[in-house]
């Protein structure tokens, strides 16, 4: 344990988080425990009000901190606020200058009525690729203090922030070096061939091996090789479950490593892996890590300035997470699997989750505050807790209305098959949507996977899973379960319901945007569908090439075969890049923009890559 190095007193953070007119929430990691405040000022005088201050310790040096600003008057939409994290003696924990723009203190503004959304998925950080992130970081200094230009009034992450599943060599490496030098809690593991999380960190033989850690089954079989074997997708998967993440103090540690250049200052990278056929991946995979960390102050930065709200998809958990009915009884019925998506979603809450809606997790919150202590005795309680949970999914009162879905745990299950894949969303979830959303004159619908696929994967998704084989593709689509489709379509035809959806989702890897209306309907609603995925990641270039190809061929307006999908009552028009306007699915590292007129249904669809370009999707004529 390294208890003598002079860690800094913020580690991660601060990540803006919630922000209305009755409070303003700030998400940040300290070395040691601290009471602090949130000042805010109105760029002339102080705001007064109070912080709420919510800590939970990880570690022996590290503290998760929640605070949330309430004013005694309301927050002023479109006006310019500063902020500050200050210690008791009134010294600032964001003093240092690269956390700043132009030298400016922290600030942000909260608006009611949207006009610029910026929305994005999938970030890996070992993906041979620009940060998209950076590139928001770039835009929103060319735009700070500037009128009509680009700047973001909220981000709305859809999924995959972080890859628990899918973990680079040099990654786990340095996620360990966190785990001692911050002292984080270690656990008991029940189920497994090591009888607790420490002995992870010692074990460098299983680099690229993890797999080999998966329980035992019943039937002397594997729990890989009896389900998720040669013949489909494993449960834990990092290009075949090689790096999985396991312990709570993994997670943690790669939330600080992902979204903070602190800790990184602390590790030391080397190949000394004991496996020669592994030197040459763990290289390519450090030249991408030391690519992604020279980026990370200018992601830090960003995300201090703009309100982010964040919902997990399956890479946040593990691949494929409750896919299936059957992955679910296999999966929650072994004490060690279990546990590993049981810390996958105590670390989301943690770092993602709680900031959406603070008041909403009290329960958990106190339950949280008994369970972290060395050896995290009451552990499976929290974890319980968590898997039972029903209010993940979280709404913004702005306008346009903001609905931002959990399609991960409302599931839909199949009754007459356990391997046919789960509805995104249950009956009552569903019915919940509904009645949120009726009557709003404009809604923003975040959903992690596109609601309108595309038709020729989604075909191909059936076929597998006809053969049952629907781990094999990983057929999570909205169409993909009759009930969930059916119902989500009635919903669109719906006589009360919103005049315009605007639906943002991630989860595929590349980009497109559609227009969807009813056909032979005179009041259908205008909805516009933009999936912008990843924010550092893509789709294989060339089979995206020629699925879109075929697509366009199959599927085109006049095709009968769009008669033999759910979607025939609907009618859809692609929205072609500016760049290329012979391709419909467009692949490339990038951040969403929608651009919502206050006077009018136009929304204008755009791409911000992470080499700083701006596409356009132009509209039919």
């Amino acid at each position: 344990m390294q208890e003598k190095i002079p860690l800094p007193s913020l580690l991660a953070g601060p990540i803006l988080r919630r922000v209305d007119a009755k409070n303003m929430s700030v998400w940040l990691v300290t070395s040691s425990a601290q009471t602090l405040n949130l000042s805010v000022s109105d760029g002339n005088s102080p705001v007064e009000g109070t912080t709420d201050q919510k800590s939970v310790q990880i570690g022996l040096h590290a503290h998760i901190q929640l605070l949330s600003f309430i004013p005694e008057q309301k927050i002023t939409a479109n006006h310019e606020y500063h902020y500050d994290v200050l210690t008791t003696d009134r010294s600032s924990l964001c003093s240092e200058a690269y956390l700043h723009y132009d030298e400016k203190p922290l600030h942000f503004r909260w608006q009611q009525h949207l006009t610029h959304v910026a929305h994005g998925s999938c970030r890996k950080p070992h993906y041979p690729g620009d940060d998209a992130l950076v590139a928001l970081d770039a835009q929103f200094t060319r735009a700070d203090g500037i009128e009509n230009e680009f700047r973001p009034d909220v981000l709305l992450l859809s999924g995959d922030q972080v890859y628990v599943d899918d973990v680079a060599g040099p990654m786990l490496n340095a996620i360990h070096q966190v785990i001692d030098m911050l002292g984080l809690y270690e656990e008991s593991l029940e189920g497994a061939t090591l009888s607790c999380s420490s002995e992870l960190k010692h074990k460098q033989d299983l680099l690229y091996k993890r797999e080999t850690l998966l329980p035992k089954f019943e039937h002397n079989d594997t729990l890989l090789d009896t389900f998720f074997g040669a013949k489909e997708k494993p449960i834990f998967t990092s290009v075949n479950a090689k790096n999985h993440l396991i312990s709570l103090a993994e997670m943690l540690a790669m939330y600080l490593l992902v979204w903070s250049p602190k800790c990184w200052d602390f590790v030391n990278l080397s190949n000394d892996i004991q496996e020669q056929k592994h030197h040459l991946l763990f290289n390519q995979e450090l030249e991408q890590i030391n690519h992604f960390k020279q980026g990370l102050p200018k992601v830090q930065r960003v995300l201090a300035h703009i309100p982010t709200y964040m919902i997990f998809d399956d890479h946040d958990v593990t691949d494929d997470w409750n896919l299936t009915r059957g992955w679910e009884e296999i999966v929650y019925g072994h004490p060690f699997s279990k546990r590993v998506i049981g810390n996958a979603l105590i670390a989301y809450w943690l770092c993602q989750g709680w900031g959406n809606e603070p008041e909403k997790f009290e329960s958990i919150y106190t339950n949280a505050d008994k369970v972290f202590e060395p050896q995290l005795p009451k552990q499976n309680q929290l974890i319980d807790q968590l898997l039972s949970w029903e209010n993940w999914c979280f709404c913004l009162d702005t306008e346009p209305f903001v609905y931002v879905m959990d399609s991960r745990t409302r599931r839909w299950r199949s009754e007459s098959n356990k391997n046919k894949p789960s509805g995104l969303l249950d009956w009552e979830a569903l019915c919940e949507f509904q009645n949120t959303i009726m009557n709003k004159q404009r809604v923003i619908v975040v959903s992690p996977a596109p609601i309108f696929g595309v038709k020729l994967i989604e075909a191909i998704q059936k076929v597998f899973t006809f053969f049952g084989k629907a781990l094999t593709v990983d057929a999570e689509n909205w169409m993909a379960h009759k009930g969930t489709a059916n119902v989500m379509l009635n919903i669109f035809k719906h006589t009360h319901t919103p005049p315009q959806f605007i639906i943002l989702s991630g989860d595929v890897h590349y980009n497109f945007v559609y227009d969807i209306s009813i056909k032979h309907r005179r009041n259908s609603p205008n909805i516009v569908q933009f999936t912008a995925s990843g924010i550092k990641n893509e789709f294989p270039a060339t089979l995206l090439a020629i699925l879109d190809k075929i697509n366009q061929l199959l599927y085109a307006s006049r095709s009968p075969l769009n008669w033999f999908t759910k979607r025939r009552r609907m009618k859809i028009k692609t929205r072609r890049p500016n760049t290329n306007n012979k391709r419909s699915l467009l692949n490339t590292p990038a951040i969403g923009v929608v651009k919502i007129s206050s006077h009018s249904d136009q929304v204008s669809c755009e791409l911000l890559t992470a080499k700083g370009e701006c596409i356009r999707f132009e509209q039919e004529q």
